[in-house]
């Protein structure tokens, strides 16, 4: 991926660039022409690339900029895959469980942490403690989610639930050398 601005008119170059097919030779690898195609970013069209989407939007200071978030087609793969868990484990003890999930919540999160996916993590963060909530209530048999009974406090410090949605902004050099 590279930023290319020639007239204060941003683009994303992924595998459509010119120099990259004459390349692809050399460093053995092949491109497969029926995947490959080339995307203008100043038309609102947007391409998906290693699990993220790319569209150009303005910033909240009104400059354009590239915006990287996960696909659609991974939340959703990440959410049948934790309730096929949940479903498995629904007659199991909540701490098994978390021991389960964790790891796959902590792997997936880690991986999309450098685009813009704050909004995906909340929404899959609020998933998974109402499917916790009302696994807890299950085993309580009573019905809803708890959410008096159990604090979210309770659910990430106690029981250990995965608490780490936060995406990693990367400085740029310019904005680094800038002074505060």
């Amino acid at each position: 991926m590279e930023l290319h601005d020639p007239s204060k008119k941003p683009t994303i170059k992924a595998v459509s660039c010119p120099s990259y097919f004459a390349e692809a030779p050399k460093l053995q690898v092949e491109v497969n022409e029926e995947k490959s195609r080339r995307v203008d970013l100043l038309q609102g069209e947007s391409f998906g690339f290693l699990g993220f989407e790319f569209r150009r939007i303005r910033s909240r200071r009104g400059r354009w900029m590239p915006l990287r978030t996960p696909r659609g087609k991974k939340r959703t793969a990440l959410l049948r895959k934790l309730k096929l868990i949940f479903r498995s484990y629904r007659s199991q003890p909540v701490r098994d469980l978390i021991e389960h999930i964790n790891p796959i919540l902590r792997g997936w999160v880690n991986y999309f942490a450098v685009g813009h996916s704050s909004r995906c993590f909340s929404y899959i963060r609020n998933w998974v403690e109402k499917r916790i909530r009302s696994h807890l209530a299950r085993a309580r048999q009573r019905q809803g989610f708890g959410w008096k009974r159990w604090s979210s406090e309770g659910l990430y410090g106690t029981l250990g639930l995965f608490n780490e949605y936060r995406v990693a902004y990367q400085r740029t050099p310019s904005s680094a050398a800038r002074p505060r």
